[in-house]
């Protein structure tokens, strides 16, 4: 399961197997997501923030989101009642997957396979008179120790050694005027890495932020099924996450994350 409705979560809304997430966030406004999750969420749903709990502090390297300590981030899940292997986590957020994606890739990396995202996320659910509250529930006790799936994410020297085999393509995941150079709002270099083909992360789903069937997925993806390794990356190592996760609709699981991404990798020169 890697997406469940608004019907099947209303249904399993107070089902002790099921933790919810909410994970908006705003690039623009960090301090956006929590003040909207603090005023109006799904009942029962805990609170992630990317900066804060999806990703670790920045340094020289690593990029503007390096991925969380691993031990940090199944403490946080743990104290929400997540159990490894156990519990089924449904992410949400109102940015067509963006950062509900992170953490469901962030637990598959941790080792744990139960999680899915809301197809149409937080806003489709108010749209839809879906009940809201500005209750925060309790901490929970859960037991998460993660198996860290190393082979998942790779970094700056594997996409430089790897990124030119005859069968490994790169791919980045920006709108296409960033990925051109045209337009570079957050990074200090525009452009991108030399070999690199475009996927927008936002060709994923629906602008309503629904995701396109698995069939369009699949063919999304058609040209680079064949390849051994598909090394995905956007601008920080979220966004990348949603292809990432479409690549698992269309059923390729050679997907690989660049964790560092386009500001890892201007950050060397």
């Amino acid at each position: 399961m890697i997406a469940v409705s608004h019907q099947w979560l209303i249904e399993h809304l107070e089902d002790p197997e099921v933790v919810i997430v909410d994970c908006r966030f705003s690039l623009t406004d960090p301090q956006q997501g929590i003040q909207q999750y603090q005023i109006s969420h799904i009942k029962n749903a805990y609170y992630l923030d990317l900066n804060k709990d999806l990703s670790a502090p920045v340094q020289k390297h690593g990029g503007r989101h390096p991925l969380p300590n691993p031990d940090e981030l199944a403490s946080k899940l743990a104290r929400m009642g997540v159990n490894f292997q156990k519990t089924l986590v449904v992410a949400y957020d109102d940015s067509r997957l963006a950062f509900a994606a992170r953490l469901w890739w962030l637990l598959h990396y941790l080792g744990h396979q139960q999680v899915a995202v809301l197809d149409g996320g937080f806003s489709e659910w108010q749209k839809a008179k879906y009940p809201v509250t500005n209750i925060i529930p309790p901490a929970r006790v859960g037991n998460f120790i993660p198996q860290i799936q190393a082979e998942m994410v790779v970094d700056r020297q594997a996409v430089i050694k790897r990124k030119d085999m005859p069968n490994v393509v790169l791919v980045d995941s920006r709108e296409s005027d960033r990925y051109h150079g045209i337009r570079e709002p957050i990074d200090k270099i525009a452009g991108h890495i030399p070999g690199a083909v475009n996927y927008p992360w936002l060709q994923v789903t629906d602008s309503a932020g629904y995701l396109l069937p698995s069939s369009q997925q699949h063919q999304r993806w058609s040209e680079l099924e064949r390849a051994e390794e598909i090394i995905v990356y956007c601008g920080s190592g979220v966004t990348a996450c949603v292809n990432l996760l479409s690549l698992e609709l269309a059923d390729i699981h050679t997907g690989k994350l660049y964790a560092g991404s386009w500001s890892d990798w201007i950050s060397y020169y």
